[in-house]
């Protein structure tokens, strides 16, 4: 049997009795974005993902100005030339610097992948709420409508806007939007729907709160993940698009180029062996992709309300 321990006046230690400084927070309070923000940096592969976005957006501002080359400019006794020291990723059929014209064609491949994503976004997130915050009428009809308008075959559809429509920009954006938006407000719809059944949502509501709160405290915060990688893998998809519709002839009209045309242009140099013309375009569509697919899974997995510590 272990021995009795004697108590002593020393190991214990009197309480203070200032109630102030009792009921203080030694620890700093964190936000949610602050929070967001530093599980987002524990992510090293999420971390990489936006450190290449950015080097990307970066480049594709800078990059036509580091030479002395335009993207259009032709010069048929530079053509198919390799990567050398003044034309640091080759030469294309035409003569062409290939480096200045990657790099402007991230700017066009960025902003339709961008504005794609911003289009979708917006116009599902509204739709979308709307469907599944309604009643169960208004509901319906919204869903059909979208339902008819995505059963509309997609590659049809714009081939027939750049038929009837000039050839451009903006066109192929908005023959990607146009229907775009749907499978975001499908997304949208459906995690409304299932929010409104919770606990929490409901016990809210009987205690008298707005819908206004509703979204601000529960129902924002609890779709932002799932809405946000829906966001991110919007952008390489438009850049797929944008590369299918060159290959179809349907692109960005000459001289200007995108990712997708300097891979078509480089289709018919592969065959005499000047694979270095679709190694950069083809390189870059490939980082682009899997940076917005990283940084999408790490932005998830900060922003779902579940993972928190």
């Amino acid at each position: 049997m272990s021995e009795k321990r004697h108590l002593t006046q020393d190991m214990f230690e009197k309480v203070h009795d200032n109630f102030t400084e009792a009921e203080k927070i030694n620890r700093p309070s964190v936000s949610y974005w602050e929070d967001v923000w530093r599980r987002l940096k524990e992510n090293k592969l999420a971390m990489f993902g936006l450190i290449a976005i950015l080097a990307l957006t970066i480049l594709a501002i800078i990059g036509p100005y580091l030479n002395s080359y335009t993207y259009y400019e032709q010069d048929f006794t530079k053509k198919n030339l390799e990567p050398n020291v003044d034309h640091w990723f080759g030469t294309d059929q035409l003569g062409r610097d290939i480096f200045t014209r990657v790099w402007y064609g991230a700017r066009i491949s960025l902003f339709i992948g961008l504005m794609a994503a911003l289009i979708d976004f917006i116009v599902g997130i509204v739709y979308g709420g709307i469907s599944g915050i309604s009643n169960e009428r208004t509901d319906n009809a919204m869903m059909r409508i979208a339902e008819t308008l995505y059963a509309i075959p997609y590659l049809l559809l714009v081939i027939l806007l750049m038929v009837v429509l000039e050839q451009g920009l903006w066109t192929i954006i908005l023959a990607m939007t146009i229907t775009g938006w749907i499978p975001m407000a499908r997304l949208v719809r459906g995690q409304v729907l299932q929010l409104k059944q919770q606990e929490y949502v409901q016990a809210s509501e009987a205690l008298g709160a707005t819908m206004k709160w509703k979204l601000h405290k529960h129902m924002i915060p609890n779709t932002l993940g799932p809405i946000l990688v829906n966001v991110t893998l919007t952008v390489p998809t438009a850049i797929f698009a944008e590369a299918t519709l060159s290959f179809l002839g349907l692109g960005i009209p000459a001289p200007q180029a995108s990712w997708g045309t300097m891979a078509n242009d480089a289709l018919d140099s592969i065959l005499v062996g000047n694979f270095y013309q679709l190694f950069f375009p083809a390189i870059l569509i490939s980082l682009t992709m899997f940076a917005f697919n990283v940084f999408g899974d790490g932005l998830r997995d900060a922003l779902d309300p579940k993972l928190r510590q």
